[in-house]
């Protein structure tokens, strides 16, 4: 099931990869695999549990055939998609297979996955998250990778203790980060918009966001990303102009109250810069009226119209 390590198997940086599928699909989108039991369709769910009854191993077997169903019908049209691993985690080991499973499909569609994990610890605890989700393991002797993210999403409240061991093995990896600067959350402010010596807080994190990116560049952009919500469009207008090196991951977007009108200030003149996360509006498209018509049967096709039409939203955005 784990990969054994391969060294240098990966030539080229992930946030040149990134770049590349963004501009080969002119969809700077990223589909949020945040599968729920409820979102998943009961044909799926009917024919896991007859198979390994009601258990979490029968969950898990649902909620990996639901992404697939997905990942089939969008791979063609999107560079990335971002599993949230809490949505995995509820359902214990088997929810992790789940997770590791739909992983490894993505990238074998040609998908960039984005390991939404958010973590962030002392240096040595956030030194083994970045071995397990995004390095190899030492094992005797021989390595294996664990959940093997191309991308990873932390979180930099413990200061740069936590965050350098993710550079580090970022840095070896030719992956990348996306570290939350300002989140898309109702009351993220909270923290977050604390004044200190005069500027919120935000903008302190995404100053040392952009000041870590300037030494791990791809070609025109750094792997040293950031998150920034949609629902925050002046602020993110100020963000991308103190980090205008960084990708930035936009979440909170469509049902979480973003508009494709505020997001252009997230994009550099390029028409690059930025990608959109789209989570339930996409993986819960047939269960919005304007999708009814698919029904359950062809959920994964109302998926795909989703992303055609949140595509062609994007526009408005004035994405190049």
């Amino acid at each position: 099931m784990f990969c054994p390590f391969l060294e240098n198997r990966e030539e080229e940086k992930m946030i040149n990869k990134l770049v590349a599928k963004i501009k080969e699909t002119k969809a700077p989108i990223v589909v949020g695999l945040d599968p729920m039991l409820d979102y998943v369709p009961d044909q799926i769910k009917k024919k896991a549990f007859d198979e390994f009854g009601e258990t979490l191993k029968g969950a898990g077997e649902a909620v990996w055939q639901y992404n697939k169903g997905i990942i089939d019908t969008t791979y063609d049209l999107i560079p990335a998609v971002k599993p949230q691993i809490a949505m995995y985690e509820q359902f214990g080991v088997e929810g992790l297979i789940a997770f590791h499973r739909t992983c490894e499909y993505a990238k074998e569609k040609g998908l960039v996955v984005i390991g939404d994990i958010k973590k962030g610890d002392i240096g040595s605890t956030s030194a083994a998250y970045a071995v397990g989700h995004a390095g190899a393991v030492q094992v005797g002797s021989k390595k294996y990778r664990g959940f093997d993210e191309d991308f990873l999403t932390v979180n930099p409240y413990l200061g740069s203790d936590g965050i350098l061991p993710f550079i580090d093995v970022c840095k070896e990896e030719k992956k990348g980060l996306f570290i939350l600067v300002k989140t898309s959350n109702p009351s993220s402010g909270e923290f977050q918009d604390q004044l200190v010596d005069g500027k919120p807080l935000y903008e302190l994190v995404a100053e040392k966001v952009a000041v870590w990116g300037e030494s791990h560049m791809g070609d025109n952009y750094s792997y040293i990303g950031a998150v920034v919500g949609a629902t925050y469009p002046k602020m993110g207008e100020v963000l991308r102009k103190i980090m205008p090196k960084n990708y930035i991951l936009v979440p909170g977007y469509g049902a979480q109250g973003g508009k494709a009108e505020d997001l252009k200030p997230f994009f550099n003149e390029d028409g690059l810069g930025a990608i959109i996360n789209s989570s339930r509006g996409i993986i819960c498209a047939y269960k919005q009226e304007q999708y009814s018509s698919f029904g359950a049967e062809n959920y994964a096709d109302a998926s795909r119209q989703a992303v055609l039409d949140m595509k062609e939203d994007l526009k408005k955005a004035f994405v190049k």
